[in-house]
């Protein structure tokens, strides 16, 4: 069962809601689009000092403290006015990989950076053309007191534009010892370091990387041991997935803020549009197809926010953030589905419903429609998380 909005919860709801749509419209993505800009950097900083950038850091490390669910509540904002920013790679992936992955000292040293905006961060594991997680070749090699990285990454979303590359590859502690995974914080203007930006339906900042050669300092390695709801884990195989899970579900909520505001768009188109005397929206059949989206927009709602209650549920090491922590690979991939599906109805339905407009560039409804069609790729599609679904329960 999901938990209702607490009063600070609607008050960050109402606040963010607001900021973005007067300082981040839809028309400011189009503005930055059309002058080749993944983001604007004032913005970023705005976002940074509202706390929005640091929700899922505790205070003692410079965050807001306010949770999970509260940074979820936040991406659903962004979410609506398809905000382009690092929030979502920094404020959410780069977080969640550090607290997940790094040691106390490595926590306290990066995570009131990324707080405060002042570094950014990009995840980079997949190396061909789908996701696939388990599938990562790189290596890293003992060099001095250091490690050499040398290999691609591709479609590494802030990859253009972060000024540090998370990277996953295989290493071994000693030589001769069994190689597991890894993250490594690269610093994105390392000598060796080559990005080749992409041309995106999205107009962001993805990009494609190559490694060769790179030196990363022994401290940079993200090797501290972590609670991940009551099991000690080492950081490798398992952590990376506790991570993309974390990524899996704030894109959810990113996918349903986007979803929302483009059904209320359409429905207000349909209430507007006169067709034969009277609003098409009096239609039966029109109607009919408003009450799905509605429906699936509601159970969209139920499944990203029970992953995001479970993640603020598996802090800690008792024995029920252990139960929570176990729910949360097959809440990241419900969510992650369910958000696919829906937020790809309602894009088609949003450009088909609007008739003639609904196809020009001049109107909101493509940009929506673009930026879902990455989203819904965006660490694994919907068929991929249904078969991950099945894995799970043992098909």
């Amino acid at each position: 069962m999901t938990r209702p909005l607490t009063e600070d919860q609607r008050l960050l709801q109402d606040s963010a809601r607001d900021f973005f749509s007067e300082r981040a419209p839809v028309k400011a993505l189009r503005a930055e689009r059309d002058a080749g800009r993944p983001h604007d950097p004032e913005l970023w900083r705005e976002i940074a000092e509202l706390g929005f950038a640091g929700a899922a850091i505790p205070e003692e490390l410079g965050g807001s403290g306010m949770g999970w669910r509260a940074l979820g509540i936040v991406l659903e904002a962004a979410g609506r006015t398809l905000v382009a920013s690092p929030l979502t790679q920094t404020g959410l992936v780069g977080i969640a990989a550090i607290r997940t992955l790094g040691s106390e000292a490595q926590r306290e040293r990066l995570l009131p950076l990324l707080a405060a905006g002042t570094a950014t961060t990009a995840l980079a594991f997949d190396e061909g053309a789908h996701h696939a997680p388990t599938s990562i070749a790189m290596r890293a090699v003992r060099d001095g007191d250091g490690w050499r990285l040398d290999g691609h990454k591709r479609f590494v979303p802030d990859g253009a534009t972060a000024s540090h590359i998370l990277v996953a590859a295989l290493a071994a502690p000693t030589p001769g010892a069994a190689e597991s995974l890894a993250m490594f914080v690269v610093d994105a203007t390392a000598s060796g370091v080559a990005r080749r930006p992409l041309a995106m339906a999205d107009s962001r900042g993805m990009a494609d990387i190559e490694l060769t050669g790179v030196r990363v300092a022994d401290d940079m390695r993200l090797s501290g041991r972590t609670d991940l709801g009551g099991t000690m884990t080492d950081a490798g195989a398992a952590g990376l997935e506790r991570v993309l899970d974390i990524a899996r579900i704030g894109l959810a909520a990113e996918m349903l803020g986007a979803a929302d505001a483009l059904f209320t768009l359409t429905l207000a188109y349909l209430k507007d549009r006169r067709q034969f005397g009277q609003p098409i929206g009096s239609f039966q059949a029109l109607q009919h197809r408003a009450a799905r989206m509605l429906v699936d927009l509601e159970l969209t709602r139920s499944c990203v926010t029970a992953a995001l209650d479970a993640l603020d549920d598996a802090e800690g090491g008792d024995k029920a953030a252990a139960a929570a922590a176990a729910q949360i690979p097959a809440l990241a991939s419900l969510a992650k589905a369910r958000a696919g599906d829906t937020l790809h109805l309602v894009s088609n339905e949003a450009v088909q419903l609007h008739g003639g407009i609904g196809m020009t560039d001049a109107f909101d409804a493509g940009l929506y429609l673009k930026r879902a069609r990455v989203l819904e790729t965006l660490y694994g599609s919907a068929g991929w998380h249904r078969d991950r679904s099945a894995r799970l329960e043992g098909y």
